[in-house]
């Protein structure tokens, strides 16, 4: 089955239409004859974008319950049974409620996608994991609701939606994003002017990588290999000298000058090694790079030209800047300059030559081929020269015979068989010893062109000069091999060392993958995570990648090195040899450590945040309280007398007044204490004195503490009710707020009910009421969901009250009955039970 297409609208905040987009091509396809249902939109209330849905078919939502509290996600078991040809899947970064087929929404849309379903979907940039530090610092909030990059570039289209930032905040002014008591504080923080500009800015930016990306791949699919300059680009040659920064501070005056420049640097590792190269001068110019806004990149190549014109063709550059070399006239002479040949090489791409105070050649290290120590390259070379070499000797020699010797022609012959040795190691010294001493045998001694030796000191000199060029042979070639693994050895070192640097200076994880993919020459590198749920079928995301098409599974991969059972990593590119594969591996292991270090990180960074803006918040109620508390005394006590004080009775309608407003007082005063207690007991500064507590005193004062007017609560506890092991004020506090919770939602032919029973060593006081908005419709009541009753103030100070005590709290809904229960659960003095009596109170 053909995977699904994936349509995104993507705007920079909150507001500016995109469900309305995505809503609007739903019906445009639906026009066209396309079977377009709506798995999940959320208009927030927003009258024009609800208007837009009518007419599709909606996906019946599922409901879950999460600590007590009703919950809708998109069902996409329906939609997937439905099997329609599009689906509308509003906020594609949302995070589902715990017992979701997924646990975020984009999985939802992969498996609607895998089942050949096209998706249209929306998100906002500041959900773009790669972008969301930029967006904390830019705007102060942190999005914990995040989406991988990688699922965005994989869309089939994206679309920006945008509004100018004036607009944008009329539209607020105007009612038409958030509710009216919202906009004041969303105009003066996250709407603000320069919030809005910086998050269209991202937008736009992040929109243009994706076009690239896709212009590249264009590119790369009808081999077109001449740049377009559609942006320009300016590439410097960094050898690693102290030139480097000359050039970098020169392409950065150039790429200032004309707006949206790219600015990048190449540090060309060719195979000799590290000769000549000072390690700290190239990670100081790569920090003033990076300092003036450019991207550092190293590759490897033979020919430092052809690797330099090679990158260049793929990135598009446009210009090329380059060191003046300091070669004299007859190096120059003798061969092209690295500048004379990019210039040659370089086709419609600029190279500017820079002057400067040093050298400007371009040899840097690299990790060497293993195979390059005495490869067959150098075999064939040494050969060659023996091939030449050999036989030149041979006629100088034969033009001196009658002045040397034939033990003297072998010394000169062993000359030639030293420097065959050096170059291509002993099979080569070999046969040039052996061709070396034929020739001298047929062209030097007598009876010359004649291969028998009469001579027994002849005999003697051959077999010396075999031996000697044996020893040679072996003892040049171990040293070769020796030289080249004690430079790949440390060419590796490097590059794990430049690993381990980045990630202490805390590069991201894509950052590193680009810095592995050019330094092993690999066309496209991945960091694949498997989820552990996944079953039976193994599914894997892509954590961080670099490269053009990067795999997205590990069999699509050339190379994989795994990290543990769930990460791996997975790379496209010619294939390594063993010891690349072994380093590649090392790698492998520091980028799983960079990934656990940036999830711990993440963590440890969100829950500082929590943990201040907890404390904010506590200090804040605390001050609120302590300011409101005298002011609420106060009304209370004037109401009070105001009431005692009238002459004669007060009319009827204006005494119900003056108790309705002395009740709101109260319960205004018991709400600003409540908080306050609240944010104490969070911080740990709520004095606790457990000990036996007469539960039947207890309610006593919790009923006291309600306050004045008509309370009509039904008592039903045992006779013989033993004590609870509680503290007795933070007991009275816990059922007042109960108690007065109870009363507000239940109605006056309904009141509340409260129970006590024994279990086992632990007392039960449930307290159950008629959930007056759901029973009936009435005037006084608060009309609020039902779920919303789990997370009010009056139950989470019971509750945590009650955790305190070593008790417990739980909440449910009778629906059956209409009706809502707190069972309340603390220790027990002694265990008993008896029969219920009732009373009223």
């Amino acid at each position: 089955m053909a995977r699904g297409r994936l349509r995104i609208y993507l705007g920079a905040a909150p507001g500016v239409g995109k469900t309305y987009a995505m809503l609007t091509e739903g019906q445009r396809l639906r026009s066209l004859g396309a079977d377009v249902v709506v798995g999940f939109v959320e208009p927030h209330g927003r009258r024009p974008t609800a208007a837009m849905a009518d007419g599709l078919e909606t996906i019946p939502r599922r409901t879950l319950a999460h600590r007590g509290a009703a919950f809708t996600e998109m069902d996409s078991d329906a939609v997937l049974a439905r099997r329609p040809q599009v689906a509308l899947v509003d906020e594609l970064a949302h995070s589902n409620i715990p017992g979701a087929r997924n646990t975020k929404r984009w999985q939802d849309v992969e498996d609607l996608l895998d089942a050949g379903i096209d998706v249209v979907t929306t998100l906002n940039v500041q959900h773009l994991e790669s972008l969301n530090d930029v967006v904390r610092q830019i705007t102060g909030v942190r999005q914990h609701e995040t989406l991988p990059d990688e699922v965005a570039r994989r869309a089939d289209q994206i679309e920006l939606v945008d509004l100018p930032p004036e607009v944008l905040r009329r539209r607020m002014v105007h009612g038409d994003i958030y509710p009216p008591d919202r906009i004041e504080s969303a105009l003066t923080h996250y709407f603000r002017v320069g919030n809005l500009t910086a998050l269209r800015e991202l937008a736009l930016l992040w929109l243009a990588d994706r076009v690239e990306e896709g212009l590249q791949r264009y590119r790369a699919e009808h081999g077109i290999s001449a740049p377009w300059e559609t942006r320009e680009r300016i590439l410097v040659a960094l050898s690693g000298g102290p030139e480097g920064e000359t050039l970098i501070r020169r392409a950065a005056r150039m790429s200032a000058r004309t707006p949206g420049t790219e600015l990048l640097a190449l540090h060309v590792v060719p195979e000799d090694g590290l000769v000549g190269l000072d390690p700290a001068a190239l990670d100081t110019q790569r920090t003033l790079l990076e300092s003036l806004g450019g991207s550092y990149h190293q590759t490897t190549g033979e020919d430092v030209v052809a690797a330099l014109l090679q990158f260049a063709e793929a990135e598009n550059v446009t210009q090329i800047v380059l060191g003046a070399s300091r070669h004299g006239r007859l190096v120059s002479f003798l061969r092209a300059g690295v500048g004379e040949r990019t210039i040659k090489g370089s086709g419609p791409v600029d190279v500017h030559i820079v002057t400067h105070e040093e050298a400007a050649g371009i040899a840097v290290p690299r990790l060497p081929h293993p195979s390059r120590g005495m490869g067959p390259r150098r075999h064939w070379s040494a050969l060659a020269g023996a091939v030449v070499l050999l036989p030149v000797l041979t006629l100088l020699l034969t033009a001196l015979r009658g002045h040397l010797g034939f033990s003297s022609a072998l010394v000169i012959y062993l000359l030639a068989v030293v420097v065959v040795a050096l170059t291509g190691g002993l099979y080569p010294a070999l046969f040039a010893a052996f061709a070396a001493a034929l020739l001298a045998d047929y062209y030097v001694a007598a009876p010359v062109h004649s291969l028998t030796m009469e001579r027994p000191d002849e005999i003697t000199a051959f077999m010396v000069f075999i031996a000697t060029a044996v020893l040679v042979g072996t003892a040049a070639g171990a040293a070769a091999q020796r030289t080249h693994e004690a430079v790949r050895a440390t060419s590796e070192a490097r590059a794990l060392s430049r690993l381990a640097s980045a990630m202490m200076r805390g590069q991201d994880l894509p950052a590193l993958m680009e810095q592995i993919r050019e330094y092993f020459g690999l066309a496209a590198v991945s960091l694949l995570e498997r989820d552990p749920e996944a079953t039976p079928a193994p599914r894997w995301y892509v954590v961080a990648s670099a490269g053009e098409r990067p795999p997205e599974r590990p069999y699509e991969a050339d190379v994989e090195s795994p990290v543990d059972d769930d990460l791996t990593l997975a790379a496209r590119g010619t294939g390594l040899s063993t010891e690349d594969q072994r380093v590649l591996a090392t790698c492998a292991a520091e980028l799983g450590l960079a990934h656990v270090q940036g999830r711990i990180a993440g963590r440890s960074g969100g829950n500082k945040a929590l943990a201040d803006a907890e404390r904010t918040r506590a200090s804040l109620l605390l001050a609120a309280g302590r300011d409101l508390r005298a002011p609420l005394h106060i009304a209370e006590e004037a109401l009070l007398r105001l009431r005692r004080g009238r002459a004669g009775e007060p009319a009827p309608e204006e005494a119900q007044l003056l108790d309705a407003a002395r009740v709101a007082v109260h319960r205004a005063a018991q709400l600003v204490t409540d908080l306050g207690d609240l944010s104490r007991l969070h911080a740990g500064a709520l004095d606790l004195y457990l000990r036996p507590v007469d539960l039947n005193e207890v309610l006593g004062a919790a009923l006291d503490d309600l306050g004045p007017g008509g309370h009509s609560i039904v008592l039903r506890l045992p006779e013989q009710l033993p004590d609870v092991i509680a503290d007795a004020a933070l007991l009275t506090r816990a059922l007042t707020a109960l108690g007065a919770d109870a009363l507000r939602h239940s109605p006056p032919d309904r009141p509340p009910v409260f129970t006590a029973e024994v279990r086992g060593d632990r007392m039960e006081i449930r307290v159950v009421d008629g959930m007056l908005e759901r029973g009936r419709e009435s005037s006084t009541a608060v009309s609020r969901a039902p779920g919303t009753r789990v997370d009010s103030l009056a139950l989470r100070l019971s509750r945590d009250l009650a955790e305190a005590m070593d008790g417990a709290l739980e909440a449910t809904t009778e629906e059956a009955e209409a009706a809502f229960s707190v069972t309340l659960t603390l220790p027990s003095a002694a265990p008993g039970g008896g029969a219920t009596s009732g009373c009223a109170g």
